[in-house]
């Protein structure tokens, strides 16, 4: 949950600077016994007053809402993915043939309606088959609702990702609204280090001791590391 956002358009309203703390950083450098608002508050002082505090991105407001909704289109597309896992494994259970049949199309999903001979089995996986027809009607109208977003958010970069082989419309606007604001990165290994397509090496008197800090930076460009590269290739100058 990002519950930041109502404090930065608090500050933004009434001219008041507003910078987001990056809590990974923060634990590390602040981390104690103790530990209460009064205690996280002077620490945090004292970190802004010496210029150590950790910067995080603050995420322009225009956009938060979408990319919110982007996100929970996809959680909703995960647990899709399990549903059709189910039936998968429901047929296995019960020594049936494997139905080879692609249940995102609707004609597939008709036609395990009549696989199972159990009344009950097949009521099980008739719950989700109607599961995933609600998802694949409401989210055919997010993606065309989160496009027209980004058409008006960011056109330019909206059209030259998909103009890049491979790459469709949910990944465009995955890339588009996870990196955001692409020239606050310095170089390209800053942007490959956001995108976690780097692992930072823990070394001490010239020995490494494996890797660290596998959890900072964007999760979800993680998943999409391979687009990410053609990114970082083919378009980083360019944006």
């Amino acid at each position: 949950m990002h519950c930041w956002y109502w404090v930065a358009d608090f500050c933004e309203e009434h001219a008041v600077d507003f910078i987001l703390g990056h809590a990974l950083y923060m634990k590390a450098i602040h981390g104690g016994k103790a530990k209460n608002d009064r205690i996280d508050s002077f620490k945090i002082a004292n970190l802004i007053r010496g210029g150590n505090f950790p910067l995080a991105y603050v995420y322009p407001k225009e956009m938060r809402a979408t990319r919110d909704l982007l996100r929970r289109r996809m959680k909703i597309v995960r647990h899709g993915a399990h549903l059709k896992a189910h039936v998968v494994n429901t047929t296995s259970q019960y020594n049936l043939p494997p139905n080879k049949v692609n249940l995102k199309n609707i004609c597939a999903r008709e036609k395990i309606s009549s696989t199972f001979s159990d009344q009950v089995v097949q009521k099980n996986v008739d719950l989700d088959i109607a599961i995933l027809d609600c998802y694949a009607k409401e989210l055919s109208k997010i993606e065309w609702f989160i496009e027209q977003q980004a058409k008006q958010h960011n056109p330019v970069h909206l059209h030259i990702l998909k103009s890049i082989s491979g790459i469709g419309r949910i990944l465009a606007l995955t890339i588009i609204y996870e990196v955001g604001n692409i020239s606050r990165f310095e170089s390209v290994q800053n942007f490959a280090s956001y995108a976690r397509l780097v692992k930072c090496k823990a070394e001490s008197a010239g020995k490494s001791y494996g890797t660290q800090g596998n959890k900072i930076g964007n999760a979800h460009l993680k998943k999409i590391r391979g687009h990410v590269y053609c990114i970082i290739n083919n378009l980083f100058i360019s944006f």
